[in-house]
């Protein structure tokens, strides 16, 4: 695991009605504080990556669909600088992902549908402080292609 990422378990409730899933209170252990709830759909196959925040951290889970996070951690003095963290997010394992400000991050739509990511970030969105590379055209140790084995 990358220092500083956190993968918590969500809890689904389940009933004859549908369900409720809690992704993050101001009560949680590892809430820091509120900037803003977004979200993005991502179709299947497609990569959203790689990209970094300055000052940002990131507190992403996905409601709907399955994707496939992405972390690699190049952070001056971190313990585990060089790192890849791979994590399968959604439907089949529903978790709140942790993703400290400075660590590169990204996602690729897995499955038959899309799949809807919400984020609940510590800042507002701010251009001036995200950073974007390609992300097959990079020089991040990481191959986004297919694993079959």
């Amino acid at each position: 695991m990358i220092d500083g990422v956190l993968v918590q378990p969500l809890r689904r409730i389940a009933d004859e009605r549908g369900s409720v899933m809690h992704m993050l209170k101001e009560t949680d252990p590892h809430f820091e504080r509120f900037g803003e709830i977004y979200f993005s759909t991502v179709y299947p196959g497609v990569v959203k990556g790689w990209h970094i925040h300055d000052r940002m951290a990131l507190n992403y889970a996905v409601p709907h669909g399955m994707i496939k996070m992405v972390l690699y951690d190049d952070r001056e003095g971190s313990p585990t600088r060089g790192e890849v963290q791979e994590i399968f997010v959604g439907e089949q394992n529903h978790v709140l992902v942790h993703v400290p400000a400075r660590v590169w991050n990204g996602f690729k739509g897995m499955g038959a549908g899309a799949a809807v990511v919400a984020n609940c970030s510590t800042i507002a969105h701010d251009p001036a402080e995200i950073h974007r590379l390609d992300p097959h055209v990079n020089s991040i140790p990481y191959d986004w292609s297919r694993k079959d084995g």
